[in-house]
């Protein structure tokens, strides 16, 4: 809510968690939207693949609409975490920074039944 009164785009299947810088209630709307500039939006996108190097070069991974939409939306405010489950590297990077380093961009079309 505090995002959406704050003009923000903000659909709750484009992220997986946030991180909080400061304190902020997040049980208040008015908090939240009061600190706006503490919460930081993140989509995790993660792996196992041993192949995967430390900078994730050559990692290939899918983007919503909605996450692209958010992430525009919010800028800054709006992270991907890429992640290696096995060995334990990560990588931390806003969209425009993700889009400097594609080397490959390719629309699709996800549809539920």
């Amino acid at each position: 809510m505090a995002f959406a009164q704050c003009d923000y785009v903000l659909y709750g299947k484009a992220f997986d968690i946030i991180k909080v810088s400061g304190d902020v209630d997040l049980e208040s709307t008015d908090d939240i939207r009061n600190h706006l500039d503490r919460v930081t939006i993140y989509e995790i996108k993660s792996t196992s693949k041993e192949k995967v190097t430390a900078d994730f070069r050559g990692y290939f991974f899918s983007l919503s609409t909605a996450e692209l939409l958010v992430a525009q939306t919010l800028g800054d405010r709006y992270r991907f975490a890429f992640v290696n489950t096995r060995t334990r590297t990560h990588v931390d990077l806003a969209l425009r920074e993700v889009m400097a380093r594609a080397r490959g961009i390719y629309p699709t079309w996800s549809i539920q039944f």
